[in-house]
């Protein structure tokens, strides 16, 4: 049996649980929930998946969601 564990991965290096799948270039915000487009404000914390990185040993699966922070000037430029 495997056990699945995903895990969002900040910028600075913290790791968070989640339940979520994530997909590439997805939009986030700081809990890993999707952001629906276009944004309400430039003013909120937003991230980006930019890798996904699975690493398997025995009995378990991690499952690593790589995010990188949104400027405010791409948020506005969506809005």
């Amino acid at each position: 049996m495997t056990v699945e564990t995903r895990w969002l991965v900040y910028p600075d290096g913290e790791k968070q649980e989640t339940e979520r799948l994530l997909s590439m270039n997805e939009l986030v915000d700081m809990n890993g929930f999707p952001l629906s487009l276009p944004p309400a404000t430039d003013r909120m914390i937003a991230y980006r998946v930019y890798k996904v990185r699975r690493l398997e040993e025995r009995g378990s699966l991690d499952v690593l969601f790589y995010l990188e922070l949104v400027p405010a000037w791409e948020l506005r430029s969506m809005m």
